[in-house]
C-alpha cells in the first residue's frame, strides 16, 4: 500500500513548520546560554593575550637585567618617543606589574563582551594617544606601567553610560564606579613614584572615545526603542520647516491651514457634538 512517503517513518514526520520549530529549539547555536558561553570565551582571547604579554616582558626585562626606565614614555625628547610604544609594556617591580594585571584584564572583558564592535579600536585609540599625550604634555621623566591605559579604559566604560544612555551600559558605569571609585585619588598632582599625569590623561582619553564611539552601538542596542541613537539611521531626517514650505505661496499655505482647522473642528464635533444636536431622551 502505497501511503505517499518514500520509507515508512515518514509518516511520523511532523509537518515542515512544526519540524522547523522543533529544529530551532534544539539547534546549539540558537540555545542563548551557548551563545553566551562562546561570546564569553572570545572575549577572552585578547584579554589574556595582553596579560601574557606584559608578564612575558617582564620577566624578560628581570633575567636580561634591563632598565625599565630606559623604556619609558620621556617627555618632550625624541629619544623616549618610542615610549609611547614600549611604556605601558615594563614595569619598575613585580607588585607594580600585578597591580595592573587584575583591572587591565577585567576592563578588557568588559570592552570585548559588552562593546565587541569598537573594543579594539577604543583600546588602541586609548593606549596611543595617552602615551601621545603624556609624552607632550607630562613631566620630563619616565613615565612606565600600563596604568594609564587601566585610567583611560575606566574613564571609557563609565562615560559609555553618559553618552550611550541605555540600560546596560548605565548599569557598567555603576559597576565601574563602584569597583574602582578608589582609583581617582591616583589623578591627584605631586604623588611621589606615580605618574599621575598617565592617571589623568588616560581619564581624559577615555572621555574622548567614548563620546568618538558613541553612535557605533551594539545589535541589542540598536533594537532598543528606548535608545536615543537607536533608530537614527533608519528614520527619515527631522526638518524644523515642511521641505515645501518655500515652494507655496502664502495664500496656499493660509487654504491648507484652515482646511487644517476646519476638519479639526469636524473631528471634535464628531466626538463632542453641539448640545443641540445631542439625541436626548425625555
Amino acid at each position: 500500500m502505497d501511503l505517499g512517503f518514500p520509507y515508512p517513518w515518514e509518516a511520523l514526520r511532523p509537518p515542515d513548520h512544526k519540524f522547523v520549530g522543533l529544529k530551532t529549539v534544539f539547534e546549539s547555536e540558537s540555545d542563548s546560554f551557548d551563545v553566551t558561553r562562546k561570546h564569553f570565551i572570545e572575549s577572552l582571547r585578547f584579554p589574556t593575550i595582553a596579560i601574557l604579554v606584559l608578564w612575558v616582558v617582564h620577566a624578560y626585562q628581570v633575567l636580561g637585567g634591563w632598565d625599565a626606565g630606559a623604556y619609558g614614555i620621556i617627555s618632550r625628547r625624541w629619544y623616549g618617543f618610542w615610549g609611547i610604544l614600549t611604556g605601558p609594556l615594563v614595569h619598575g617591580s613585580w607588585e607594580h606589574l600585578i597591580s595592573n594585571t587584575f583591572p587591565l584584564f577585567v576592563l578588557l572583558i568588559i570592552m570585548q563582551y559588552f562593546y565587541r564592535k569598537v573594543a579594539l579600536r577604543a583600546f588602541w585609540v586609548i593606549y596611543f594617544l595617552t602615551g601621545i599625550c603624556v609624552w607632550v604634555l607630562a613631566r620630563p621623566v619616565s613615565h612606565i606601567g600600563a596604568s594609564g591605559i587601566v585610567y583611560g579604559m575606566v574613564a571609557f566604560i563609565f562615560w559609555n553610560g553618559i553618552f550611550r544612555r541605555s540600560l546596560r551600559s548605565i548599569m557598567l558605569a555603576l559597576i565601574v564606579l563602584v569597583l574602582y571609585s578608589g582609583m581617582f585619588m591616583g589623578v591627584l598632582p605631586d604623588q611621589e613614584g606615580i605618574s599621575w599625569e598617565s592617571h589623568l590623561l588616560g581619564s581624559l582619553v577615555g572621555i574622548f572615545t567614548s563620546f568618538w564611539f558613541k553612535r557605533e552601538l551594539e545589535d541589542d542596542e540598536m533594537e532598543s526603542d528606548e535608545h536615543p541613537f537607536a533608530d537614527e539611521r533608519y528614520l527619515e531626517k527631522q526638518y524644523f520647516l515642511p521641505r515645501d514650505a518655500f515652494d507655496k505661496t502664502k495664500a496656499q499655505r493660509a487654504m491648507e491651514a484652515e482646511e487644517a482647522r476646519i476638519l479639526h473642528e469636524q473631528q471634535n464635533n464628531t466626538f463632542f457634538p453641539p448640545f443641540w444636536q445631542q439625541n436626548r431622551t425625555w
